[in-house]
């Protein structure tokens, strides 16, 4: 018996896009043989910072998609801490997106390729068939299904994740809501006018944007509880993407994060009217189970950046590997994926998320973290550093020489840094 489909890939978010497109472009004959589910509709509501970093902005270029909806480029961060602040420029602005907007067009440029798109439609269940070696799908529709191989691009309540690792440690959590921009704070998320953004969208590149813009990531929370910080990053419209995260390290409600929230953007002059939506996360796991037979995870399911949250640009970076472990397995036979959690681990994605893995384990300390907070803010190399990762021109994992250096210069000067840092 045949199956339906040869890849069915449960998501249609930048992970599971990614890893479609990244599977027609390797092997076009497949197009017409991928079905992508997806449970919304879409624009659906997904809640996001919607920064575009430069390692995102290079995996579209890489699959051929293109940034064509509203954007605010921000060439600038602004990392405050009480009453201490830095600003850091970035070698290639972060592209703030709503994701509504983002992921509805990602959507529809997969289909202008003959990719199939089911939406309203998601996995309600699945099962591996040895035998026939092949999985077979249950659809929330009703419909039974089978396939080759299945691709989890489900989000963080993946039942392809749950299937393969179980619960896993707590999660991250994470808020946020969009705002009308107060007058007061326009000076602080916005810098100057023009200079980034072309007067008409650029043929097959980027659409109309607003700029240019400063990203504000406030990490004073921490001194009442949050392990982690808030984000102010300015959207088209004269408006305001705000949120927190919050890492596990200290047992937190989710009205606390909220209230944190809440009074942190105060301070900032912007009102949180109606509230912030939230959500859990789960962190990558280097030696977390991300495949088994027949079935692979990509984007949220596999994790995300434990250290900032980042997980767009992580799905697009999962899906050509997939892509390339699935075009393997059709030619091989082969549908263990034994190798598939190693190829993540090796690959520049993977890498960057086991540093921040231990990087946030010293940040978000229960109680040391004032030390790596006044690195943050006082050592202008670890920030030029981390401003060039950001802009996708760095592999902070790569220069872990670097990174001890910076860490070797902090700790001779912690006394004094941390005095500044608590003034």
């Amino acid at each position: 018996m045949s199956p339906d489909h040869e890849v069915i890939i449960s998501g249609a978010g930048p992970a599971g896009v990614a890893a479609a497109v990244a599977l027609a472009v390797r092997e076009p004959s497949l197009a017409g043989r991928i079905l992508v589910l997806d449970k919304a509709r879409f624009p659906r509501e997904k809640p996001c910072g919607g920064g575009l970093t430069g390692h995102a902005r290079a995996a579209l270029d890489a699959l051929g998609l293109a940034v064509r909806v509203p954007h605010v480029p921000c060439a600038e961060g602004r990392i405050v801490y009480r009453g201490s602040s830095r600003d850091v420029r970035l070698g290639r602005p972060v592209d703030i997106v709503r994701r509504r907007e983002f992921d509805a067009d990602l959507v529809a440029q997969a289909r202008a390729r003959g990719l199939s798109i089911v939406e309203g439609e998601g996995l309600a269940a699945f099962s591996v068939d040895a035998g026939a070696r092949m999985v077979r799908v249950e659809t929330t529709a009703g419909r039974r299904l089978a396939a080759r191989v299945l691709v989890g691009a489900d989000g963080a309540g993946s039942r392809v994740r749950r299937a393969l690792a179980g619960e896993r440690r707590p999660p991250l959590r994470l808020f946020q809501a969009e705002v009308p921009m107060p007058r007061a704070a326009r000076g602080a998320l916005r810098v100057g006018e023009g200079g980034l953004c072309p007067p008409e969208p650029v043929a097959g590149g980027a659409g109309p944007c607003e700029g240019p813009g400063r990203m504000t990531y406030d990490f004073s929370p921490m001194d009442d509880g949050l392990r982690g910080y808030v984000w102010l990053f300015p959207v088209a419209g004269d408006r305001v993407n705000v949120g927190a995260m919050h890492y596990p390290s200290r047992a937190l409600s989710g009205a606390a994060i909220e209230r944190l929230l809440r009074a942190s953007l105060a301070r900032h002059g912007v009102a949180l009217p109606d509230g912030a939506r939230g959500w859990p996360a789960w962190r990558y796991e280097a030696r977390a189970p991300i495949a088994g037979p027949h079935v692979l995870c990509v984007g949220d399911a596999a994790g995300i950046d434990a250290l900032t949250g980042e997980g767009i640009a992580v799905g697009l970076e999962h899906g050509p590997l997939a892509a390339a472990a699935v075009c393997a397995a059709l030619g091989s036979g082969d549908f263990r994926f034994a190798g598939y959690a190693r190829a993540v681990r090796r690959a520049v994605v993977g890498r960057e998320l086991a540093l921040d893995g231990r990087l946030a384990a010293m940040l978000y300390a229960p109680r040391a973290f004032r030390v790596w907070l006044s690195l943050i803010l006082c050592d202008r190399r670890m920030q030029e550093l981390y401003a060039a990762r950001v802009s996708g021109s760095e592999v902070l994992a790569d220069r872990k020489g670097a990174l001890l250096a910076a860490l070797a210069r902090h700790m001779l000067a912690a006394p004094r840094r941390m005095c500044e840092t608590a003034a």
